[in-house]
């Protein structure tokens, strides 16, 4: 997510303006489920292997809304939000947001990670995934601090906040996964592939960079190089303690100075993401052993990770009054607690989907009992729907990121076939997936173009018909 204030004002408006008229428009949709697409000569790219999945899923749910929902969203980034080009004979993908024009480490991989499995039967696909990998390792050697990039230099907004911009920088929030999720991309495309041309030494480079900044963010030896401030009426855009967040015990954890919402946290120590990092970490261990032969940085990495994985042990976890004991979303090693989730991933819900525990530990299984509770003081629950919020965009917001990863965590059909039919009755006519709605009026959503919530739901379509696809006649 970026720091999106006015975006989010302005899609509140335009989706009001929109949905004014969707009656008709909706019945006109159910009639016929005209392709929401845009015309195949303005599609930033085309991929044989999306196309041929769509009319295969499409050809077993029939003529029905959620076949068309899946027809405009699975696309959706390879559609609107991809620029592939070869930069020294080597692919090159730079890829926005969706109504942001600037590149997120996270949202990037997350776009295009549901399109890895297709990478077999489609090199030009291969070609653009290994590019975003490549383009990604630019952005860590330009600076590992920042969340999201402008295509080369150029002027951001955030040019004036109070840490060390650069031309490159569209905004410098630091996030630890903004660095686990290049990891996560690379890993899966070798393991999908077997190509092992994106792992060059400037790859190799940005991976010592990412250790260097996790070990840094330890904060062992003093607060470390990064500082941020803003000049914001907007409480979470901006940092306490002079900008280095609330003091924290150096106890082994990593501080991320800001949620995957771009929020700053309140507690640094922000839990799921220190987990997302354990599982880079080991991720860049077994590549550098296997594919690199890098003993040096493979010993790096697994060290690291056993440092951040024995005080995940001993300061991730608490006893909460109603649920026993969960992990916590954050902590500052005084034992001081914050019992709450957020839609952004990672978060606790998306643990699973990232790999970092098993859906059925009931350590999970308590965590998600409370997270999908009004014990998380950020679960809402409506007219029109229920599910994880965020402090990003306020109190009764609910987002389809989070109904879709609840989905894929799920360890039951029943969660799986409700959050579908959730997700089908609540984008509001749009035939896509928002960042959040109003939880008694979908109409009321903010970003009516965010090609991850549109890409996960894909994934959460495809993944279902590969698994279990009599699930999708339910819906």
């Amino acid at each position: 997510m970026a720091s999106r204030r006015r975006f989010i004002r302005n899609s509140i408006v335009a989706g009001a303006a929109v949905t004014a008229g969707f009656s008709a428009f909706a019945g006109m949709r159910q009639e016929k489920w005209i392709s929401n697409r845009p015309p195949a000569k303005q599609r930033k790219f085309q991929s044989r292997a999306v196309e041929e999945t769509i009319r295969e899923v499409k050809s077993y749910l029939g003529e029905t809304e959620l076949a068309w929902l899946f027809e405009n969203c699975f696309p959706n980034t390879l559609d609107t939000t991809v620029n592939y080009s070869e930069k020294e004979n080597r692919p090159d993908t730079f890829v926005i947001t969706g109504d942001i024009h600037a590149m997120w480490l996270r949202d990037s991989t997350a776009q295009v990670w549901p399109y890895i499995s297709l990478t077999a039967s489609d090199g030009r696909l291969k070609d653009l995934i290994a590019g975003v990998i490549n383009r990604q390792v630019r952005c860590i050697h330009i600076d590992p601090y920042a969340n999201a990039f402008n295509d080369g230099p150029g002027q951001s907004e955030w040019m004036n906040d109070l840490t060390e911009m650069k031309p490159e920088l569209h905004e410098r929030k630091w996030e630890v996964d903004s660095l686990c999720y290049p990891v996560r991309l690379a890993h899966g495309y070798w393991k999908a592939t077997g190509d092992t041309s994106v792992f060059d030494a400037s790859w190799a480079e940005a991976m010592r960079i990412i250790i260097r900044t996790f070990r840094e963010q330890q904060r062992k030896d003093g607060q470390g190089p990064y500082r941020f401030q803003r000049v914001t009426g907007w409480q979470t855009d901006t940092v306490a303690g002079a900008g280095y967040g609330n003091p924290i015990v150096p106890v082994g954890l990593i501080v991320s100075i800001f949620r995957p919402s771009d929020d700053a946290t309140t507690w640094p120590f922000l839990i799921p993401s220190n987990y997302f990092a354990v599982r880079s970490l080991r991720q860049i261990a077994e590549i550098a052993d296997t594919v690199l032969k890098d003993g040096i940085l493979s010993s790096d990495a697994i060290k690291l990770a056993g440092e951040v994985d024995a005080a995940l042990a001993l300061y991730a976890r608490a006893v909460h009054p109603q649920h026993g004991e969960i992990i916590a979303y954050e902590t500052d090693g005084y034992h001081n607690y914050n019992f709450m989730d957020d839609a952004n991933v990672p978060s606790l819900l998306s643990m699973p989907y990232l790999g970092t525990i098993d859906r059925s530990d009931p350590l999970y299984l308590r965590t998600r009992s409370f997270v999908l509770s009004k014990s998380n003081p950020y679960y809402f629950s409506g007219i029109m729907g229920h599910g994880v919020g965020s402090p990003h965009t306020g109190s009764n917001r609910i987002w389809p990121i989070a109904i879709t990863v609840k989905a894929l965590t799920a360890n039951n059909d029943y969660d799986v076939v409700a959050s579908l039919k959730m997700l089908k009755s609540t984008h509001a006519g749009t035939g896509f997936m928002h960042e959040s709605f109003m939880k008694d009026d979908p109409t009321q959503f903010t970003r009516k173009w965010f090609a991850w919530a549109n890409t996960l739901f894909g994934e959460l379509v495809l993944d279902t018909y590969r698994t279990r696809p009599g699930l999708l006649k339910e819906v």
